[in-house]
């Protein structure tokens, strides 16, 4: 008698566990490798839409321009919301992915234990058998019994768990396309954004100047102490191979996925923009931009500073998040520095030929 098939059949349901979490890790995977493929192709498409948009309006000069980069803007904005959405769904589906199949690993070892105990226990019968004992072996049956009945119980319980962690992440994704449904972007029916007034610089200008007609407004206190917090938790945090980070996708900048990211944690309704220049567009909109002239006395804690010429594809180059305004000496903190988050000090006017300007959070 083979005792290693007959242990063998003993844990056939605990196979029959393995193999649902076998089916249900494999179906997981394949839907978070279509969340990934999507946010991927999301924002290739926003990239071409964006600079579609930007060579538009460099050779268009008319009323209705202002109208139509608003509503690019507006279209980008829901892009990217999409294209973020997908990433996080991605993310809580790899959760489970890997829940899944550490709990196959695990039940597979719990199979694996349960034959090597249960063919020692039918050897030993079967020995005793041979002696002239056959009561033996009804006994070595009667503990297979129970030990397959322990086991059970543990592979059952890891099924159990397992439906339990995909139940959560269900109600995280009802949760996730809830926060769609409100978040005022891409939703029907939700308020466009407003056409921009006018174009380039001195729109910046205007709304530094006159912050009691729309312009700038203060900043809330609450959401700076936790921009400042969390950016501040995050300093040395260094990216790992190819770009990849906690805030972006791999295989992009993600310095202003970062400071979005800190905004956003903090209660700022901004999406999460990859492009630095998209937030500084953003604050245009929202009546919160200044630019390089206004920095001195419009720059303050919180507030997001934009690196380069302007806010143009290829103008904008890098951003961070302001720590603290000390005389003329403006201190940040800022994502994917030398590939890590780092605090800067630069000391005005000497420095403000790096900066096209700031925005506050709003």
């Amino acid at each position: 008698m083979d005792t290693a098939q007959l242990a063998t059949l003993f844990a056939g349901e605990m196979k029959t566990h393995q193999e649902k979490l076998a089916g249900k890790a494999g179906e997981a995977q394949t839907a978070q490798n279509a969340l990934e493929s999507a946010a991927r192709a999301i924002m290739e498409q926003h990239d071409v839409q964006r600079k579609a948009a930007t060579s538009l309006l460099s050779h268009w000069d008319s009323k209705a321009s202002s109208a139509f980069e608003g509503k690019s803007a507006k279209f980008g904005d829901e892009l990217t919301v999409t294209a973020e959405a997908s990433v996080r769904a991605a993310k809580i589906v790899s959760e489970v992915t890997d829940a899944l199949a550490g709990r196959h690993n695990a039940t597979g070892t719990l199979i694996d234990e349960f034959v090597t105990k249960a063919q020692s226990f039918l050897k030993s019968g079967f020995a005793l058998a041979g002696m002239q004992a056959p009561g033996m072996l009804l006994r070595a049956l009667g503990e297979v019994t129970d030990l397959a009945g322990q086991y059970l119980k543990e592979s059952a319980g890891q099924l159990k768990d397992a439906r339990a962690e995909m139940t959560d992440a269900a109600h995280k994704l009802r949760a996730l396309e809830k926060e769609l449904n409100s978040d005022g972007v891409a939703d029907p029916g939700a308020a466009a954004h407003k056409p921009l007034p006018g174009k380039g610089k001195e729109h910046g200008k205007e709304h530094a100047k006159h912050p009691g007609k729309g312009g700038t407004k203060p900043s809330n206190s609450k959401k700076v102490d936790k921009i400042l917090a969390d950016a501040r938790k995050n300093l040395g945090y260094h990216e790992g191979p190819n770009n990849r980070n906690k805030w972006g996708p791999t295989g992009q900048p993600w310095c202003s996925y970062f400071a979005t990211s800190m905004w956003r944690d903090a209660g700022v309704n901004i999406p999460k923009y990859g492009f630095t220049g998209d937030v500084y567009k953003w604050g245009e909109r929202n009546h919160l931009a200044y630019n390089r002239h206004d920095l001195a006395k419009q720059a303050r804690p919180g507030d997001a500073i934009l690196f380069g010429t302007g806010p143009s594809w290829g103008g904008s180059e890098h951003i961070g998040i302001i720590e603290k305004v000390e005389g003329n000496k403006i201190t940040t903190i800022e994502g994917n520095s030398n590939d890590q988050v780092m605090r800067h000090t630069y000391t005005l006017p000497r420095d403000a030929h790096r900066f096209y300007g700031g925005v506050h959070p709003k």
